[in-house]
């Protein structure tokens, strides 16, 4: 018997054998049968009333709205909401027949689906929700950084979302994932000393992201070519060459490491020299005017408008009409009118600008009081009404929020923003710009006007409630006037106007050289300074002979 008992004990030091499987469930009673299938009719009218919810009526009420935002976050949503929604309600009914066995298998397996469906309803979000907008917001700010990071977020974060997903899902399954991390941690280090110099280029990216000497679509200088920047990718960045017609991917460490010279910064204006020569014999006065008159009479140089108007008809070899095409001179005519309108009202609201800071200044002494402030509201909101803004109030009492819209189309014809549009309008009507200068002008005025709409707007709140800048609101509203004559528009170009210098005189000729701005040297396939050149060069020539007093 004692035998018998030795041997049934387990030996000495050894552990008790765990099973490898739960062990198995009881068979479910029929009041718990009764309870599965109640909580799977609960499901099925839970998902009804969600599928009606999310297909019908949202769709009806958002659709309404002025931003897409809602209706476009409930495209991506709805269907992994179905889905997320039926594995839950599967989960409660079933956890009502027990637990264990082959029913905690199946409650495993919904657990891991539930993480796919949510990780890919997070990843859709994270791609067609939140980086679109990104996007659109970085349209309407001057910073540069939001340019280059949106991309490297919208490549990570996905990627990031799915291999968090992965792990959790595997988890969930029982797979353990210890001895993976430590692999693959081995094989990252192995990998890291190998590519080195990819890990370069990615960090070099990191430092043109924190530096940001340049954004998409601007014109630059690098390695004696004339390049596009297209894109800032996590190891490379794509150029655009544009004399050869062929892109580049150059690293982002060798980038960095290099002097690059941005053309497009501040302004897409772009400053050319020609040097000509003329006879020893000939007025330097006479010469210097006939040069002036063809500088200022192309309509894409810039100089004084009235001037222009003056000469624009002495200049040949412009583009002639063509069916219904506007002749270059007939464009350029329309287009300096309506910046000429442009300027004058640009003038009006400087002069009114200074204005209020005369205003602030005289009252801001010893700090202002209550009626001070609303003084300098009205006087604010009158300078709001030549911009194109006035005064919207929303909500009631002391949730009520203030904040300057844009006028009515009719109203803000005249104003600084509908003379804006008028001008780039007209500007599109040049007969040399090619299809897609339509979208580079449009958005590159509309996105100027949004910024103004928002500097706007912060000032007017800094005049509505000062706290302890009180003091300061003078060098606001001058740090306002500063930004639109260096990023919005100059409404005096005088430092711009074309320059004409005798630089020596040789035997039988003199050289002068003329330096001249082409208006914006993206348009045109980035060809348009090249084309003015060439067009002034040859006006040169032929003004100058016909003078008789070119010397070649």
């Amino acid at each position: 018997m004692i035998s018998f008992l030795l041997a049934k004990a387990p030996a000495s030091g050894s552990a008790p054998k765990v099973p490898l499987v739960d062990p198995p469930s009881p068979p479910p009673t029929m009041e718990q049968i009764g309870a599965f299938f109640l909580g799977l009719g609960i499901t099925a009218v839970i998902l009804l009333l969600l599928y009606i919810s999310l297909f019908y009526v949202l769709k009806t009420v958002f659709r309404r709205w002025e931003t897409d935002v809602a209706l476009v976050m409930l495209n991506v949503s709805n269907k992994p909401a179905i889905a997320i929604t039926l594995v839950i309600g599967l989960k409660f009914s079933i956890q009502e027949l027990g637990s264990g066995g082959v029913i905690g298998w199946i409650q495993r397996i919904l657990t891991a689906f539930l993480i796919i469906a949510v990780t890919y309803w997070i990843a859709q979000v994270f791609t067609q929700v939140i980086i679109y907008y990104l996007r659109v917001y970085a349209r309407t700010t001057e910073a540069v950084w939001d340019d280059v990071l949106i991309p490297i977020l919208e490549t990570g974060l996905p990627i990031l979302t799915y291999l968090i997903g992965i792990s959790l899902f595997l988890q969930t399954l029982g797979v353990d994932l210890t001895g993976i991390g430590l692999a693959i941690g081995s094989i990252t280090l192995v990998i890291g000393l190998a590519v080195k110099e990819i890990l370069g280029d990615f960090f070099g990216g990191l430092v043109l992201l924190v530096d940001t000497p340049f954004q998409f679509g601007d014109v630059i200088s690098f390695n004696n070519q004339t390049a596009v920047i297209k894109n800032i990718g996590v190891r490379v960045t794509k150029l655009y060459l544009i004399d050869s017609h062929c892109e580049v991917y150059t690293p982002n460490s060798s980038l960095g490491n290099k002097d690059i010279i941005n053309l497009s910064r501040p302004t897409p204006h772009f400053a050319y020299s020609i040097n000509i020569g003329v006879r020893v014999d000939a007025d330097p006065v006479t010469a210097t005017n006939i040069l002036r008159e063809i500088l200022i009479g192309h309509p894409d140089t810039l100089g004084n408008l009235d001037e222009k108007l003056q000469n624009i008809d002495k200049f040949y070899g412009l583009s002639e009409a063509y069916g219904d095409r506007l002749s270059k001179k007939e464009a350029g005519r329309l287009r300096i009118l309506a910046e000429k309108a442009v300027n004058t009202q640009l003038q009006t609201v400087e002069h009114a600008f200074d204005n209020l800071i005369e205003k602030i200044m005289l009252l801001e002494k010893g700090g202002l009081q209550t009626e001070e402030i609303r003084s300098l509201q009205q006087v604010y909101l009158s300078v709001a009404e030549l911009v194109g803004l006035r005064l919207v109030k929303q909500g009631k009492g002391r949730r009520q929020r203030m904040r300057l819209e844009e006028l009515p189309e009719m109203e803000r014809q005249e104003t600084l923003i509908g003379l804006v549009r008028q001008w780039y309008q007209a500007w599109l009507k040049d007969p040399d710009l090619v299809l897609e200068d339509r979208n580079i002008l449009s958005d590159e005025w509309e996105q100027k006007i949004q910024i103004l709409k928002i500097k706007m707007n912060k000032l007017f709140l800094k005049i509505s409630n000062p706290g302890g800048d009180e003091t300061r609101l003078d060098d606001y509203a001058q740090q306002f006037v500063k930004w639109v004559h260096e990023y919005f528009k100059e409404s005096k170009t005088l430092w711009k106007e074309p320059k004409i210098r005798l630089m020596d005189i040789k035997g039988s000729g003199m050289e002068f050289t003329v330096k001249f701005y082409v208006d914006n040297i993206k348009l045109e396939h980035w060809e348009r300074g090249y084309r003015v050149t060439n067009e002034v060069r040859r006006e040169m020539v032929r003004r100058l002979r016909q003078a008789y007093i070119y010397n070649v």
